[in-house]
């Protein structure tokens, strides 16, 4: 299988394609009404004059099957890091290592800038992505509590400012 696939710098033109694979993966993890993201703010979030992210795509005979979506963040303790959003595999090809090629493309990327931490989460019960984890030698960090304001809450509390 793996020989197959090519993994490649995502493009513009791919982006229809990763919504796809976005939104399968929000109905994998039960919130499929919860993709609001347009193939337009990706565009210019991705390929604009300030790109805040940057993605592999994995290719199997000319057909998007994989994703590798990251971007840079800074802790105050360590410096610059790497954030990897999301790795998807379109739910047909999973267990096959194309998720381990996309990981490992991101990895090189990490390694190539010099970043002081790679970081990303997995939820607590996706099993499969957990036990993907443990085969190599990262830390599952259970002591950090993750903290979020949606939009909803924000306009609540600083008013709206629609973009």
């Amino acid at each position: 299988m793996k020989n197959n696939v090519i993994i490649r710098k995502g493009v513009v033109a791919d982006l229809p394609a990763v919504l796809g694979l976005i939104k399968e993966l929000a109905v994998y993890e039960k919130a499929p009404n919860e993709v609001s993201v347009s193939l337009i703010e990706m565009e210019q979030q991705g390929f604009g004059e300030r790109p805040i992210f940057e993605f592999f795509v994995a290719i199997e005979v000319g057909k998007t099957i994989g994703l590798a979506l990251y971007y840079y963040k800074y802790s105050t303790w360590k410096g610059r890091c790497l954030f990897l959003e999301d790795i998807i595999v379109t739910e047909s090809k999973r267990g096959l290592g194309v998720g381990k090629l996309l990981f490992n493309e991101v990895g090189n990327v990490a390694q190539a800038q010099g970043v002081r931490r790679m970081e990303w989460q997995v939820l607590d019960w996706n099993e499969s992505a957990i036990n993907f984890y443990k085969k190599m030698p990262v830390l599952l960090d259970a002591e950090w509590i993750n903290c979020k304001l949606t939009n909803k809450e924000l306009n609540e509390i600083y008013g709206s400012t629609m973009l």
